[in-house]
């Protein structure tokens, strides 16, 4: 079996028997793609010619210690900075799911990043997650694995810099931090923001604005919102969009939770439906506005055509399984699509807002929320559906072009120096 069709703790296993403990593949200067063992040739070959991987400076990956856990750091691109994205604490299949996923979500973190004027580059850490839920849910257990993954980030030597994601949360980057200061979403009590998610939820809301303003649709008021996931940012999605005057229909893959959801929101204009981990029915509701803001990979060649929607926006990451095909599916079926990575970046500016301090206010976050800055979710959607207009492509392809001119500016102090550590990296035999 070729090792990326084996679970992450086979995997795992099977490293530990051969005396593996860490492994990479980066891109050299000239565009050569590397490995550090043999056994990953066949592997890079199948990424080199598949559309996920761009040339991404290093995929770093190390074997937990004690459980059969992998841990994995993706670095795409770096010219505006070090690579910055969050942590995500998710079960897989295969150890192929589980790359392919840091390898998409760290593109995104460049397009995300540099769209949103910060001075970072696009990375995404990934650790396997162990199918007993009894171990993920005990404290002791949370505190190794993520105390572990803080020694591994610290052995990057700030390449790349962490923060909170799914599947993890504020006493989980606090155990980070215990190990490494290259992180951010730590807890408030040692001086850190916490939790990003209802930042992020603004943003997607004024994404949400920016393409019923282009629709010439109005304002939420009376408009019909649907919302996939119900966790920390779906939530927040759901009150503010319900403050101004929208009617949602909201939906989650936990049974109790939207038992105890109805309750809360009783007698407000929201409708909560339970649907298992295989149901998308959620996402064919006749509404004004889809949100998906669970996992991604859920807008694709069988979902697309049943949707009934006028805008897509929503908080999830990746959300479209094939970014080219389903991105020109949508535009087919003349459904305005506001990319993930365009809408969702208000966590990572309270990320990167954290280094600097706090004042009440803070007008630099603000300004990112408002309708006239330049570089705000608002006037930055706007800027994406005219210009996918112009060239008559889609919204997604308008992103990632306009994302991938300002992600290959130099930092102006800082330029591109985590090419050169991870290059330093190489040369100390890291792996």
């Amino acid at each position: 079996m070729q090792f990326t069709q084996m679970t992450t703790s086979a995997l795992a296993q099977s490293l530990k028997a051969q005396g593996i403990k860490r492994f990479y593949v980066m891109t050299l200067e000239n565009g050569e793609v590397i490995g550090s063992h043999p056994f990953l040739s066949e592997w890079i070959e199948s990424l080199k010619s598949g559309h996920d991987f761009e040339a991404h400076e290093g995929l770093f990956f190390e074997i937990s210690d004690q459980y059969d856990v992998i841990h994995g750091a993706f670095v795409h691109r770096t010219c505006r900075g070090q690579a910055q994205g969050g942590t995500r604490f998710w079960q897989y299949p295969t150890f192929q799911d589980f790359a392919l996923d840091g390898i998409r979500l760290s593109k995104g973190m460049t397009h995300k990043n540099a769209l949103a004027g910060l001075w970072w580059g696009g990375g995404k850490g990934v650790i396997s997650r162990p199918a007993d839920q009894t171990l993920i849910q005990n404290q002791a257990f949370r505190k190794e694995i993520f105390a572990e993954y803080g020694r591994f980030i610290s052995s990057l030597q700030g390449c790349y810099i962490t923060a909170e994601d799914v599947g993890t949360n504020t006493d989980d980057m606090g155990f980070i931090f215990s190990e490494t200061r290259f992180i951010t979403c730590i807890p408030p009590k040692v001086g850190g923001s916490g939790n990003p998610s209802s930042a992020t939820a603004m943003g997607v809301v004024k994404g949400m604005q920016a393409g019923l303003a282009h629709l010439q649709l109005g304002s939420l008021s009376g408009k019909k919102v649907v919302v996939q996931g119900v966790g920390n940012v779906g939530k927040v999605i759901v009150d503010l969009v319900l403050a101004q005057g929208a009617h949602v229909i909201a939906s989650d893959i936990s049974e109790s939770k939207c038992q105890a959801l109805r309750d809360e929101y009783q007698g407000k204009s929201i409708t909560f439906k339970y649907t298992p981990i295989d149901d998308f029915s959620i996402l064919y509701e006749p509404c004004d506005i889809l949100c998906p803001a669970a996992t991604g990979a859920v807008l694709n060649e069988k979902t697309i055509p049943l949707l009934n929607t006028k805008l897509v926006c929503g908080a999830a990451n990746n959300q479209l399984k094939n970014p080219k095909q389903d991105g020109q599916l949508l535009a087919d079926r003349q459904i305005t699509y506001l990319p993930d990575f365009l809408v969702n970046r208000m966590g990572i500016v309270n990320c990167c807002n954290e280094q600097y301090g706090y004042v009440d206010q803070d007008p630099s976050f603000l300004r990112h929320l408002s309708d006239e800055w330049e570089y705000s979710v608002y006037q930055t959607s706007l800027n994406v559906l005219k210009r996918a207009q112009d060239d008559q492509t889609h919204p997604h392809l308008a992103a990632v072009a306009l994302a991938d001119e300002r992600s290959r500016l130099l930092h102006p102090i800082w330029g591109h120096r985590g090419i050169a550590i991870i290059h330093t990296l190489k040369s100390k035999n890291w792996a």
